[in-house]
């Protein structure tokens, strides 16, 4: 039986907002996050302000484990260890001391025997050291021998979400339970648009800076906000080269639709690769993977279809999946880096209830 008078109960490992813990909870009212941990203050504090007070630890996972009362009676674990060692942006590092928080995760499981749990990182992970360990790890005498684990590449895209945003999913199952599977695909072969999720918002911004004078006090300090994601629908101060290289990228188009005389000395003569960097997004396909700095064109396919900017903090929150009640916590670089860092929110509800079905199949028979 769940924990708590019916309830499933969850328990949010590396939570950061609240992605994974926002699709749980769309996906069932039984679903009930009794405690989250993330190291990060203003992802904590978001986390915070939208689902109450008293259930995020902000400190390291490591602290947490040695210092705090580990719930019990937990149903299901969740979260994503970071994925910046194993990410194959920039430099991949197999001896990044990120790629080792899998340790504590998994302690976390040995030490909270809960039925299910669910670890997403980027696809490179299932081909890391890491990966390995943690499967070895189930193996008999391994500190998680009482699990079995299926494991799958998603396309958030498949689920709900208007972005092409692939992930390695780890499903572990308690050996007393049935292998839950994997959610099915919902899209019928058509994935939802950047104008699916973005036709009713205002394309033509001004305003710029956060909304002044308001402030969340969370853990003995005070940080900008707490923000609806409609108030985060801001622009840049874009220079007049920036606006003028902008203005000849086309729909679908990128940096090589610049005129050689507007680009930087470190394209010109390179005409192959980053087909993405200063990319205009497409109307009717879906955005690429928003990742945390999708505020900066040069990082990616990150321009508006029309307007000759980069995507609003709201707009990549609409593209995540997030609903009008979450809130968002600290200054606009810190927010952006939660959006980026966040599971889909319809992909988290498509496993999210993949689970809840076994659980609900193991109460009729149990």
């Amino acid at each position: 039986m769940a924990g708590r008078e019916g309830k499933i109960c969850i328990l949010d490992l590396f939570c950061g907002a609240g992605g994974l813990s926002e699709g749980f909870h769309q996906a069932s009212e039984r679903y009930c996050v009794v405690a989250a941990v993330e190291m990060d203050q203003s992802a904590a504090a978001s986390y915070e302000a939208s689902f109450g007070k008293g259930i995020v630890h902000a400190v390291p996972i490591q602290e947490w484990l040695v210092e705090s009362d580990v719930p019990q009676n937990i149903d299901v674990v969740i979260g994503g260890p970071p994925c910046q060692g194993f990410s194959t942006l920039g430099k991949r590092d197999q001896e990044d001391k990120r790629n080792m928080l899998w340790q504590q995760y998994a302690e976390t499981i040995n030490r909270t025997k809960p039925r299910y749990f669910v670890m997403e990182n980027v696809p490179a992970f299932l081909k890391s050291k890491q990966y390995e360990a943690l499967l070895a790890s189930t193996g008999k005498n391994g500190i998680l021998s009482d699990y079995l684990l299926t494991v799958k590449i998603l396309n958030a895209a498949d689920y709900g979400v208007p972005q092409l945003r692939k992930r390695a999913v780890v499903i572990g199952y308690r050996r007393d339970c049935d292998n839950p599977g994997f959610p099915v695909p919902t899209n019928d072969g058509k994935p939802l648009t950047v104008r699916d999720a973005l036709s009713h918002v205002q394309s033509h911004v001004t305003q710029i800076e956060l909304p002044s004078g308001r402030f969340f006090e969370f853990n003995g300090k005070s940080y900008p906000g707490a923000f609806a994601p409609h108030e985060l629908h801001l622009t840049r101060r874009y220079s007049d080269l920036s606006l003028a290289r902008f203005s000849f990228i086309p729909v679908g188009g990128n940096r090589f639709d610049i005129p050689e005389r507007l680009l930087a000395p470190c394209w010109k003569g390179y005409t192959k690769g980053a087909t993405d960097v200063m990319g205009r997004l497409r109307w009717d396909a879906p955005s690429v993977t928003i990742r945390t700095e999708f505020f900066k064109p040069e990082k990616g396919r990150y321009l508006h279809p029309d307007e000759d900017r980069a995507l609003t903090l709201y707009e990549a929150s609409l593209l995540q999946g997030f609903p009008e009640s979450h809130r968002f916590v600290g200054s606009k670089v810190s927010i952006a880096r939660q959006i980026g860092n966040a599971v889909p929110i319809p992909l988290g509800k498509a496993i999210a209830q993949r689970i809840l079905r076994n659980i609900e199949r193991a109460e009729r028979h149990g």
